[in-house]
């Protein structure tokens, strides 16, 4: 099975063309198939407006759910023909932007069921921080998002309400498991070659600190990226905030919720913390 393709996930949302324009960065700096997801999630289909109470007769109970069915079926019909109007647009996009393999898929049913099946086939999940139902709440993070992210084995590229080709990347480096597998991932791909990182160690500082930082300038040195390291202890998103905007990044690279979900319900999340409050797109490492 081909586990090179990077998989963006689009919806009917505003957000939907920065997704797919980091998506075509990313496969066409990697060299890699572009697959466009778009899933139908039933449970969010409009009911109709129109009003029923009237009909409570016993005659009238069998036309009304006929009624009610022909209206969904309706519903549905529609929004399948325009998901693929989307992802039709989308594919032309796409081949515009120079990715000659690209291939889409329509699915119904909830949008992580559908990665989770794709996932052995994926190397990169390319999705929007906010959907269609964020945008008409105006939250600032998708619900769907924290929950994808715990749920997936894969990078996860997060793209905010714009995306243009980063010319400069921060490495937020905790020197735990997960940003160290991550620095191994980053040193092997093309993805950043050519792109100068920032490798930034923040937080508490601990007697090994520097010991850590040098092993993952090196090791990214290895692998032909344009590497500067930095240490500064202190509250990590505030950090990561004020050095981003002090030295001019656009893209953030950082490990994904590190601890479980119950703890980030008691004590919060610096993963979606910093989510919120970024306004970059963010390649979380899992």
């Amino acid at each position: 099975m081909n586990d090179n393709r990077v998989l963006a996930c689009v919806d009917q949302s505003l957000y939907a063309d920065n997704v797919l324009d980091a998506a075509t960065w990313a496969a066409n700096r990697i060299d890699a198939p572009l697959e466009l997801l778009h899933v139908i999630d039933r449970h969010q289909t409009p009911p109709s407006g129109e009003d029923h109470s009237g009909a409570i007769g016993f005659d009238a109970q069998e036309r009304l759910l006929d009624q009610l069915s022909a209206e969904d079926e309706q519903r549905s019909l529609q929004a399948r023909e325009q998901g693929r109007e989307l992802l039709r647009r989308q594919r032309e996009r796409a081949v515009e932007a120079g990715v000659s393999d690209v291939d889409i898929r329509l699915r119904y049913g909830a949008l992580e069921e559908a990665l989770a099946e794709r996932e052995e086939a994926v190397r990169l999940v390319v999705l929007g921080r906010r959907g269609e139902a964020a945008a008409i709440t105006q939250r600032a993070l998708g619900r769907n998002v924290e929950s994808l992210v715990r749920a997936l084995h894969r990078p996860i590229l997060a793209v905010t309400d714009s995306f243009r080709p980063p010319q400069r990347a921060m490495f937020a480096f905790d020197g735990g498991a997960v940003t160290r597998r991550g620095v191994e991932m980053v040193a092997a791909s093309p993805l950043f070659k050519g792109i100068p990182i920032l490798l930034l160690m923040s937080g508490k500082a601990s007697s090994d600190s520097q010991k850590k930082l040098a092993w993952a300038q090196e090791h990214l040195a290895s692998g032909g990226l344009d590497v500067d390291a930095l240490l500064l202890p202190g509250d990590a998103e505030t950090v990561i905030a004020r050095t981003a905007l002090d030295r001019a990044v656009d893209l953030l690279i950082m490990g994904a919720f590190g601890h479980s979900p119950l703890r980030s319900l008691l004590f919060g999340s610096k993963t979606a913390d910093l989510l919120r409050s970024s306004t970059m797109p963010t390649l979380l490492l899992r």
